[in-house]
């Protein structure tokens, strides 16, 4: 078992914590405001990154206690969406941020969960001969008669650090 990080030419692995919740689509915007208020979650040279993945189908029967009362029969929830993202191995943080996602969480009981996980960060080498990025090919910024990087659209930065 891998138990630090290590380095290879292109990149090193780092030990962080992936944060995972689960919530319907339409809470995800309002709950990642509320993170990244707290952290900007960067990434190299990006910030604000998390994965959000397709809709599914969240099952469960409310039992006594539940904010809906209990019921006898299984619910299933279509639309939810689960989001996973990356923070520095800080008990701390972590707390402000589980916190930060149950508050803005539509939920009684969120699923959220927290594990530790080596991840790749680049070491932002000079890729203009390489053939696989997306930027010395057809990537999205790319204008058709220069061949050239157009400018990316800009955004605001959502949280300082």
């Amino acid at each position: 078992m891998i138990d630090s990080g290590f380095e290879t030419k292109s990149l090193r692995m780092e030990l962080l914590l992936l944060v995972t919740f689960q919530a319907p689509a339409a809470d995800v915007e309002r709950i990642m405001e509320a993170v990244v208020a707290i952290t900007p979650l960067r990434m190299g040279k990006y910030d604000a990154n998390a994965y959000q993945s397709a809709q599914g189908t969240e099952r469960y029967q409310p039992l006594e206690g539940a904010a809906a009362g209990a019921e006898t029969e299984l619910r299933r929830r279509p639309g939810t969406v689960e989001v996973s993202f990356e923070l520095p191995d800080d008990q701390g943080l972590a707390a402000r941020v589980v916190e930060a996602i149950f508050q803005a969480h539509s939920y009684q009981e969120p699923v959220i969960r927290i594990q530790p996980l080596l991840t790749s960060r680049s070491k932002g080498l000079d890729d203009r001969a390489n053939p696989n990025r997306w930027w010395n090919t057809t990537g999205d910024w790319k204008t058709a008669d220069q061949g050239q990087l157009a400018k990316a659209p800009q955004r605001e930065s959502v949280a300082a650090e």
